[in-house]
């Protein structure tokens, strides 16, 4: 696997995520893949606007900084996505470009006829959350929003790095085994 798209979702520059997200870029990269990273907070992405202009041909008409990403995801070969839990999901900048997939959705189901019952895709995706509480239940929505969400784009939830008591600036530095763990995973994503 060569091209890997790797998108941060958190409002934070230098945060936990992105900390964890860039030791998963440099091990893929290490392992020789391509990877074109974007960070979320620094695009001017709408969220969806529900006019289903996407049903023409699956791809979304809303002129933003999505439609790079829309291009991306047509050509990447493994998908690398992290965010901070926020009330037990994804962060909204997250949020809302999965919102934006809707197109890819259309086109995959509506367009090209596949069948919801038949998830798993041909990519391979890494999840990567932190959250500042250890609560059992910490990672249980925002998991179920990622799974429907590389379904809908194609992608199989390969392996998810998910690090419970991390919240301020630097904390993830402190954690070394979730550091060697992402670094792991951006090695194990080529391989997938």
């Amino acid at each position: 696997m060569n091209k890997i798209l790797a998108v941060y979702g958190s409002p934070r520059m230098n945060g936990n995520t992105d900390t964890l997200l860039k030791h998963a870029v440099r091990g893929a990269r290490d392992g020789g893949a391509n990877v074109t990273e974007y960070f979320l907070r620094d695009m001017k992405i709408s969220p969806c606007l529900e006019i289903y202009g996407c049903k023409k041909n699956g791809r979304c008409v809303i002129q933003d900084d999505f439609q790079v990403l829309y291009d991306e995801l047509e050509t990447c070969e493994g998908i690398m996505l992290a965010s901070p839990i926020f009330f037990y999901t994804v962060s909204a900048h997250t949020k809302i470009f999965m919102d934006r997939c809707q197109s890819l959705w259309v086109k995959r189901y509506w367009m090209n006829k596949k069948s919801p019952a038949k998830p798993g895709g041909k990519r391979k995706g890494l999840f990567i959350s932190v959250g500042a509480t250890r609560g059992k239940k910490l990672f249980d929505g925002a998991l179920l929003t990622v799974r429907y969400f590389f379904d809908a784009i194609d992608t199989t939830l390969s392996r998810s790095l998910l690090c419970r008591g991390i919240d301020f600036i630097g904390d993830a530095q402190k954690q070394a085994t979730c550091l060697e763990e992402a670094f792991q995973a951006g090695q194990d994503i080529i391989r997938a």
